[in-house]
């Protein structure tokens, strides 16, 4: 395995963590009608979250799975949040693109309706991908 893999699951953390900030300052800026901004921080995000789906599924190919080393109630509540954040980042990319293309064919009611719904799902999947990697890497890491 090339050395500089390992590395990996601390730039998906910064990229998962990028993507959150972008989606809440995007949030923020469409709140206030600054659409220009808004639109800027929503390509930041897919643009973060699509090179994170890159460094993740490079990092699986060469490390494999990487097991949680952690017991009891710690071990409960790591496979509760790696459960949900999977299936959710799995919802998620059908929802980004549909939600991307009506932003993009300026059909705005209807990006909205499905906007309510991917932005809290996008948010889960960002935040909890950092919860894992800190309950991974840095809260249990393995011996």
């Amino acid at each position: 395995m090339p050395e500089h893999i390992s590395l990996l699951p601390h730039l998906n953390a910064i990229l998962n963590s990028t993507s959150a900030i972008l989606l809440t300052a995007g949030y923020t800026f469409i709140r206030r009608g600054r659409v220009s901004a808004h639109r800027n921080c929503q390509i930041g995000a897919v643009i973060t979250s699509t090179l994170f789906l890159v460094s993740y599924l490079t990092y699986h190919y060469f490390h494999g799975t990487t097991r949680f080393p952690g017991q009891g109630m710690a071990r409960t509540i790591y496979l509760t949040i790696l459960f949900t954040h999977t299936v959710l980042a799995i919802v998620i990319v059908p929802l980004v693109l549909v939600t991307l293309y009506r932003a993009s064919r300026a059909d705005f009611s209807r990006h909205r309706r499905i906007a309510r719904w991917t932005l809290p799902l996008w948010l889960y999947v960002s935040v909890t991908g950092v919860i894992v990697y800190l309950m991974l890497y840095h809260l249990y890491p393995a011996p």
